[in-house]
C-alpha cells in the first residue's frame, strides 16, 4: 500500500506450502451440485482487518443468490460441500487463512479439479508473494502496488460484462481510504487477465485459471469491503451495487463452472519487460556480485545461469533463482577469481527464451592488498534520472570502479512500488547501463533515495525504501540484521552501511539516515544518535582492521553545516563526528579522509592536523544539472570550490611510487578539470 493510504506494514505473512506439479491421485469430491437450477453454495473465510475494519463477503454473496456457510477450517476443501470457496480481502492478516492455504493446498487443488471455484480476493503486504496453493501449471505473484483504477480487459467475459463502465473504468466511486485494488499481480502463468489496473493489462486485477473442470480466481479487488461491524454500509450505494453486480455475475459463473459450460480459459501471455542491468556490484580480489532484472516471466524462467570467463579459457557458472521477493531480480555470487584480472560474464535463463539476448558485461577484480598498482575510482552524488553523458565521461576517464554517494536516484516517496520503479528507470538509462555493466559499483543513500528532502530516521516509509535499495543493489552487505550481525542477504534489516577495498583504497560507506534520531547517541546520551551504536561499533572495528594506505570515510550528507535551515548534516551531530575523529586520532589510524555530497556544489577542505595529520574532506555534487550556489558555504578550512553541474570526483591511488600518492580531481562531463588535490601517504599519517 502506498504511504498515503492505510498503513499496514510489518504484517507480512510468510510463504506457504510449495506448488505441486499435477492433480493428486486421491479421490476428488464433486461440487455440491451439478445442475443449474440449485443456487450455488459458498464457503467463506473473511476477516475484519485492523485498517479498514470492514467485511461484507458473506453478505454480498447472499445478496447475489449464494447459500453461504462459514469455511470449516478443520475440514479439507473437498469436504466443505460447496461450489465456491471464497477468501475475503486482507484475510491473510488473521491466523486462519495462512494456516489453511498451507495445510490444505492439495485439497484446494483437488476441489478445483473436480469442478469447484476458488476465489482469492486482495491480500495485504505481499512483497512479491506467490499464491502458494495454485497448481504448477498456474502461477500468480502479487506485488505491493495499489491502485484506484480498474479497467476491463476481457470485456466479453461473464465476470466483466456485468460490471457498469464509467469513463472506460469499472468499480468506480468507492469510498476514499479503501482503494479498489490492493496488491496487484505482478507476474502470472497459465491464467487469463480479465481486469487490470493499467492499460495494456500488465497489472492484472483479476485473473482466471482453469484446472481440471474447475477454476481459480485470483484478484486484487477489495469489492467485499462494504460494511462495518454493525452491517452498516461504508461504501456509497452505487459502489455497493457494483459489488453486488460482481458477485451476482460470480454466482452465474460458478454455476456454469459446475455444469461444465463456463467459457474455456485462454491464458494471457505475460509480456516481457525491458531488462535492467546487468550491474557489476561488489568485486574484490576473488569474488564478484552480479545483478540483473531480466524482465522475463519469473515463473516461466525461474532460474538463470551466470557464466564467467577469463581470457585464458577458464570458466565457471552458477545457476541462481529469480527472487520474486526482490522485484524479480537475480543476484549471482561468483567465487574462485584471481586478483587484478579481467573477466567477462553472461546471464541467461537455463531454459531457452526465444528472442532473448543474454545479458553480458565485464569486470576486473581488485588488485591484491599490498600490490604495487594504480586504482582509479570515481565518486559522485545527486544523479540525473535522464540519459546523460556524465556517465560516459566517467568511463572515458578510466575509472575502474565507481561509488554512488546518495540521491541516486531521487525517489522522494515511501511507497515501495514507486521506489522500485524509480530504481528501475535510473539503472536503465543507456549511458549509466553501459557503465555499470563493466564497472564495479557500490551505493549508499542520502535523503532523497532514503525518503524525502532532509528527512531523518523517523521517516515512516524507510522499510520500503530500504527494501527497494537492496532489491536494486549488489553491495557486499546491507547494514545489519535485527541481532546486530552484518547482513549480506537482500532481506529485511537495519541500515545500508557497508565497506569495500579496492587495492590501495578502502571505502567505508556510512548510513547517517536510517538510525538518526531513533535512539540516544553513543557519544552523548543526552542527544540523539546519527549512525547508531551498532554501526559505530562496526566502523571502529573495520577501521582498526584496515591495512589500506588510503581510507575514505564516506557519507551522503556533508561533514559540516550546510549553511541553511536544514538539519541533515554532520554539524547537527557534531558530537558523533567528533567521536569518529577522536577515535582516528587516539588509534593513530593513518590514511583517512572524508567524502560527501548532497549540496549541489563541490569543495575541497583541509582541517589541519585534527587527527594527527591533515584531515581533508572532498565534497562532490551534483552529477545532474541542478546546482545550488547558496549551499557553497564559506568555511575556514575551504581550499577550493566550484558550483558546477555534471561533476564527479576522480580518485587515483598510486602505490607504484614511494611514497604512495592519492590524487583527487573534480571533473565535469565535458572533461574540464575544476580543481585538484594531491597528497602522499606520508602527508596522510603514514611513516616516511
Amino acid at each position: 500500500m502506498s504511504s498515503d493510504g492505510i498503513h499496514r506494514r510489518s504484517f507480512l505473512v510468510g510463504g506457504a506450502a510449495a506448488l505441486t506439479t499435477a492433480v493428486t491421485t486421491t479421490a476428488l469430491a464433486a461440487p455440491a451440485h451439478a445442475d443449474t437450477a440449485t443456487p450455488p453454495r459458498a464457503a467463506v473465510l473473511e476477516y475484519t482487518d485492523q485498517w479498514t475494519k470492514a467485511t461484507g463477503l458473506a453478505e454480498l454473496l447472499r445478496r447475489a443468490g449464494f447459500t453461504v456457510v462459514t469455511l470449516d477450517t478443520a475440514k479439507a476443501a473437498t469436504a466443505q460441500g460447496v461450489d465456491l470457496i471464497a477468501f475475503g480481502s486482507f484475510t491473510n492478516n488473521g491466523t486462519q487463512y495462512p494456516s489453511y492455504v498451507a495445510s490444505q493446498a492439495a485439497s484446494l487443488r483437488d476441489f478445483a479439479a473436480a469442478g469447484g471455484t476458488v476465489l482469492d480476493l486482495a491480500q495485504s503486504d505481499q512483497y512479491g508473494a506467490p499464491v502458494s496453493y495454485l497448481p504448477a501449471a498456474l502461477a500468480a505473484v502479487r506485488t505491493d502496488a495499489d491502485y484506484d483504477t480498474v479497467l476491463p480487459v476481457a470485456a466479453d467475459h461473464p465476470l466483466v460484462a456485468a460490471l457498469p463502465v464509467a469513463g472506460g473504468r469499472v468499480l468506480t466511486g468507492r469510498a476514499a481510504g479503501i482503494r479498489v485494488s490492493w496488491e496487484t499481480v505482478g507476474s502470472w502463468r497459465g491464467m487469463r487477465v480479465l481486469l487490470a489496473c493499467t492499460t495494456g493489462g500488465t497489472t492484472p486485477a483479476l485473473l482466471e485459471g482453469a484446472y481440471g473442470t474447475g477454476r481459480f480466481l485470483v484478484t486484487s479487488l477489495t469489492v467485499d469491503k462494504c460494511f462495518d461491524g454493525t452491517g452498516t454500509a461504508i461504501q456509497p450505494a452505487a459502489a455497493v451495487q457494483d459489488s453486488v453486480a460482481f458477485f451476482t455475475a460470480l454466482a452465474g459463473y460458478v454455476t456454469a463452472v459446475r455444469a461444465g459450460t463456463a467459457p474455456a480459459v485462454t491464458p494471457t501471455p505475460m509480456p516481457a519487460q525491458n531488462p535492467v542491468g546487468p550491474l557489476v556490484g561488489h568485486v574484490d580480489t576473488t569474488t564478484a556480485r552480479l545483478w540483473a532484472r531480466p524482465g522475463l516471466d519469473p515463473v516461466a524462467y525461474p532460474t538463470w545461469r551466470c557464466t564467467v570467463r577469463r581470457a585464458d579459457g577458464w570458466t565457471t557458472s552458477a545457476d541462481v533463482p529469480v527472487s520474486t521477493a526482490n522485484d524479480n531480480t537475480v543476484l549471482a555470487d561468483v567465487a574462485g577469481l584471481r586478483a587484478a584480472t579481467r573477466y567477462t560474464f553472461t546471464l541467461a535463463p537455463t531454459v531457452a527464451a526465444p528472442g532473448f539476448t543474454a545479458l553480458a558485461g565485464s569486470f576486473t577484480t581488485s588488485p591484491a592488498a599490498g600490490a604495487a598498482t594504480v586504482v582509479t575510482m570515481g565518486l559522485g552524488s545527486c544523479a540525473p534520472s535522464d540519459p546523460n553523458t556524465v556517465w560516459t565521461r566517467i568511463a572515458t576517464e578510466g575509472c575502474d570502479s565507481f561509488v554512488m554517494l546518495g540521491d541516486n536516484p531521487y525517489i522522494d516517496s515511501g511507497d515501495l512500488a514507486v521506489a522500485r520503479t524509480k530504481h528501475r528507470d535510473f539503472l536503465a538509462q543507456p549511458e549509466l547501463s553501459a557503465l555499470i555493466a563493466t564497472t564495479p559499483t557500490w551505493f549508499t543513500w542520502d535523503d532523497h533515495d532514503f525518503g524525502t528532502n532532509s528527512v531523518n530516521g523517523s521517516f515512516s516509509g524507510k522499510a520500503n525504501t530500504r527494501a527497494a535499495f537492496v532489491d536494486y543493489r549488489a553491495n557486499a552487505s546491507f547494514g545489519h540484521a535485527a541481532d546486530g550481525t552484518p547482513l549480506t542477504t537482500r532481506t529485511a534489516g537495519q541500515g545500508v552501511y557497508t565497506s569495500f577495498r579496492r587495492g590501495p583504497i578502502e571505502v567505508f560507506l556510512l548510513d547517517p539516515r536510517w538510525f538518526s534520531t531513533t535512539a540516544p547517541s553513543f557519544a552523548d546520551p543526552a542527544r540523539t544518535t546519527c549512525i547508531g551504536q551498532v554501526q559505530w561499533d562496526w566502523l571502529r572495528a573495520a577501521l582498526r582492521a584496515s591495512t589500506a594506505p588510503f581510507k575514505a570515510i564516506a557519507s551522503g550528507m556533508i561533514w559540516d553545516d550546510k549553511g541553511n535551515a536544514e538539519t541533515d548534516d554532520w554539524a547537527t551531530y557534531q558530537y558523533e563526528k567528533d567521536a569518529i575523529l577522536d577515535f582516528l586520532a587516539t588509534e593513530r589510524i593513518p590514511g583517512c579522509f572524508l567524502v560527501s555530497g548532497d549540496i549541489h556544489s563541490s569543495q575541497a577542505l583541509n582541517y589541519g592536523p585534527r587527527i594527527g595529520y591533515d584531515l581533508w574532506q572532498f565534497v562532490v555534487s551534483p552529477l545532474h544539472g541542478s546546482t545550488i550556489s547558496g549551499l557553497n558555504a564559506t568555511n575556514p578550512a575551504l581550499v577550493a570550490k566550484a558550483v558546477e553541474p555534471y561533476t564527479f570526483l576522480k580518485l587515483v591511488a598510486d602505490t607504484t611510487v614511494s611514497p604512495a600518492t592519492l590524487t583527487a580531481t573534480w571533473i565535469n562531463r565535458d572533461g574540464r578539470r575544476l580543481f585538484e588535490v594531491k597528497r602522499t601517504a606520508t602527508d596522510l599519517g603514514h611513516p616516511a
